[in-house]
């Protein structure tokens, strides 16, 4: 009887000890990241209206405000995760790039063309944007210095007289021109005016309400940009007949060939050079707008700062008898650089950028899902007084010194930069050089507020007067 007890007493202890070891070797359950705070809105629509009602800018300010520098939202029918942090920042575009894709509607795809560069990853982005930035180096565009001169100053020529002209609309022009000029060399004057006709209807249909009824904005834009399908063709057509090999944008991908010697087929140069243009036009023409604009409101000390530098240059150029120099830019014109890099940052064309997780990410203690678009927040960084002291103050000054790594990113940052940032600062200190040096100007227009199409810009595009002043 004794044994039988002490046998159930031990089985008794064993089940005790095994299951108080067992409960001391369980793992306490892993907390599961959760998403960032923040509020969604309605369905589909979610906070799109709320966004669009005021200034973007003060809609994702008070977000952060409340929130922090990590918080959710829907735009567009699209949950989105926004980041407001140069930490942050760098890790969607560069540390964990390959995780958060660019993303883009399919109508805008459609418009542009499914192969352009910004669209991609991998390999082929890689080979694209090699061919792209390499026609667009420091080393490639010295040699369109002469010409980006010729069409500022007959831009600049056109405008004068005293009429009242569209600001932006006419920077549109000139960005235009000088995207033609990089990416076609010189190019036969029928293509250069077909070419303009149909991109300006694709440009007007960008942004309107994608539906294929017919005689809407973008049912006009597919069919126009059918029609450069078939414009670049017979370019492409013709310069493959001539085998040059021009230094050109087109040139660079028509000539270029991948480690199995494949060439670009032509709808993908097709598409690129479509690409480039857009990337190129709107936001360069916003930025010198904008530059218009502070040089008109600051004519003592910034005005005619920049214009004391300029006269000198084109003084010692026998006044303007001789062409800007490509040493003249680089090296004689550090109030003016520091004038473009303020704008660049006041005005902070880009705003934000859209990139789409590819996986299930978790960030800082956040769930990031898969699917989800993340948004590093380029002007909440830019305008963040822990980076820039009086933030809303124009202050070229500020940029004597270098600013802090991550917290100026007016071109995004990562492998999926603007490729043409050089191009375009080229083409604003030029412009620069001959407005100051050879005109003066009057804005008639509201002399604040801020519209969207989609690029801040002035109200009513900046409209003003400009006359050629006397240089004797």
């Amino acid at each position: 009887m004794c044994g039988v007890f002490f046998c159930v007493f031990i089985f008794l202890l064993a089940i005790i000890f095994s299951y108080i070891f067992l409960r001391g070797e369980k793992k306490e359950p892993q907390k599961r990241a959760k998403l960032p705070t923040g509020t969604m809105g309605w369905p589909y629509i979610g906070e799109t209206l709320q966004m669009y009602s005021q200034d973007p800018n003060v809609f994702f300010a008070a977000k952060q405000k409340r929130y922090g520098e990590i918080f959710k939202t829907n735009i567009l029918g699209c949950p989105c995760v926004m980041l407001a942090s140069p930490e942050d920042a760098r890790f969607v575009l560069v540390t964990a790039a390959h995780l958060f894709k660019p993303t883009y509607p399919k109508s805008k795809e459609r418009l542009i063309g499914q192969a352009a560069l910004f669209f991609h990853q991998g390999e082929y982005h890689l080979r694209l944007r090699k061919l792209v930035q390499g026609s667009l180096s420091p080393e490639a565009i010295r040699n369109l210095v002469e010409g980006i001169d010729a069409i500022a100053a007959s831009a600049l020529d056109s405008w004068a007289g005293g009429h009242i002209v569209n600001t932006f609309h006419e920077m549109k022009r000139f960005s235009f021109e000088v995207g033609i000029l990089a990416i076609f060399g010189h190019l036969d004057a029928y293509y250069r005016e077909e070419l303009k006709k149909n991109y300006c209807l694709v440009d007007k249909g960008y942004n309107s309400f994608p539906t294929n009824i017919a005689g809407t904005p973008f049912k006009k834009a597919l069919m126009a940009r059918k029609r450069l399908t078939k414009i670049l063709s017979d370019i492409i057509c013709e310069r493959k007949e001539k085998k040059s090999l021009d230094k050109d944008l087109l040139g660079c991908l028509l000539n270029s060939k991948d480690e199995k010697g494949g060439i670009l087929r032509d709808n993908e140069i097709a598409d690129n050079i479509i690409g480039v243009l857009f990337a190129a036009q709107d936001t360069t023409a916003s930025v010198m707008t904008w530059i218009v604009k502070y040089l008109h409101d600051n004519p003592k000390l910034l005005l005619g700062a920049v214009k004391a530098e300029q006269k000198a240059i084109r003084i010692s150029n026998d006044e303007g008898n001789r062409r800007l120099s490509w040493s003249q830019i680089r090296t004689l014109m550090p109030v003016s650089n520091k004038v473009v890099l303020e704008s660049l940052r006041m005005a902070s064309i880009i705003s934000f950028t859209f990139r789409e997780a590819v996986a299930d990410v978790e960030y800082k203690g956040y769930l990031i899902p898969k699917g989800w678009k993340v948004m590093p927040l380029f002007r909440n960084i830019h305008h963040n007084p822990e980076f820039f002291s009086d933030p809303q103050r124009f202050d070229p000054s500020r940029f004597e010194v270098a600013p802090k790594p991550n917290t100026f990113m007016p071109f995004g940052s990562g492998v999926h930069a603007c490729p043409g940032n050089e191009l375009a600062k080229l083409e604003i200190l030029i412009m620069i050089h001959h407005l100051v040096t050879k005109f003066r100007w009057e804005v008639v227009g509201p002399n604040s507020g801020i519209q969207y199409s989609p690029f801040p810009v002035p109200m009513e595009g900046l409209p003003a007067r400009f006359w050629k002043e006397s240089t004797t």
